[in-house]
């Protein structure tokens, strides 16, 4: 086997970051260009009359498709970055009702792995959303639980000075 070369290391390392800012794309997508979509498609559907039910139903069909569509895209996705990291793949799936139940197979220690790119991307995307959200309910959303907690939607986004304040 040859070595590789600089280029080729850079070319491999360029390859592998275009694969994880892929993989972050198709990620921020699941959350909110899904959706979105699914709304569009919803609302071609919807008769000038208001609302009815064909129309939500095709935004929530629609919604599980594209999600279906875009999961699928980030396991393929993750499956070549596997392959190009020339990581191996450690999942061995074993159905509940085909294993030993009296624990005569040896169970292999694993000393901890390290999380994968694409574990990383969705953790930290459930975390920001979760800080995302609370920042909008505590400081940006009118309470529908109390009336008088002082909120008003003329809340200024952060960072954004009002001339006059």
């Amino acid at each position: 086997m040859g070595t590789m070369g600089s280029g080729d290391k850079r070319l491999l390392r360029l390859e592998r970051v275009g694969l994880v800012v892929a993989m972050a794309l198709v990620t921020v997508n699941i959350w909110t260009g899904g959706p979105l979509l699914a709304l569009w498609i919803g609302s071609r559907a919807q008769p000038d009359s208001g609302p009815s039910m064909f129309a939500i139903a095709v935004a929530a069909v629609s919604l599980g498709v594209i999600s279906y569509v875009l999961v699928r895209l980030l396991a393929r996705i993750d499956a070549v970055y596997a392959r190009v990291a020339g990581r191996p793949s450690s999942v061995g799936r074993h159905v509940p009702w085909l294993r030993s139940m009296r624990g005569e197979r040896p169970h292999e220690t694993k000393h901890a792995r390290e999380l994968s790119p694409l574990e990383v991307i969705l953790i930290s995307m459930v975390v920001l959303v979760f800080v995302l959200f609370e920042i909008w309910f505590f400081f940006y959303s009118p309470s529908p639980i109390d009336q008088r907690s002082g909120r008003s939607h003329k809340a200024p986004l952060i960072g954004l000075v009002r001339p006059g304040d």
